[in-house]
């Protein structure tokens, strides 16, 4: 039996803001379907090169109202990076919130603007402990 990854589904409710977070990942739109007679767009995003790990932006035209209270809930997206660093701060200087900073080098979690948790792993092995990561707190829920 073969199995083949095709994207990991998430409902926004702003599609501009949430596309624009994960533009701040990374990730660039490969496809996009705007579909009048049921009322909604679908945006995939993948990080350059990778078109087989697509996130699939859900977008109701009306709103999420009548879809079952759950609709929302699964657990994260994972993403290698290059300089955990880096990314943590371009995000910070983009007003994102490091919910887990990267004090290991290794691991940080941010939300997306729907609350969807991403996690950044370090490409290769774990950066030197550095400010102001190894002594920042957690915030909210990660």
């Amino acid at each position: 039996m073969k199995i083949e990854y095709l994207h990991t589904m998430v409902r926004v409710k702003d599609l501009e803001k949430s596309q624009a977070f994960y533009e701040l990942l990374g990730l660039v739109q490969t496809r996009r379907t705007d579909n009048d007679k049921g009322r909604f767009s679908l945006v995939f995003m993948s990080p350059p090169g990778q078109d087989n790990a697509a996130v699939e932006m859900t977008y109701n035209w009306d709103g999420d109202e009548g879809l079952p209270s759950d609709s929302r809930h699964f657990g994260h997206l994972a993403y290698r990076v290059e300089n955990i660093y880096d990314l943590c701060q371009h995000l910070m200087d983009n007003g994102i919130t490091i919910n887990r900073p990267p004090r290991d080098g290794n691991m940080a979690f941010v939300r997306s603007p729907d609350n969807v948790s991403i996690e950044l792993l370090q490409m290769g092995d774990p950066l030197p402990p550095a400010e102001p990561w190894a002594s920042m707190e957690n915030t909210g829920h990660w």
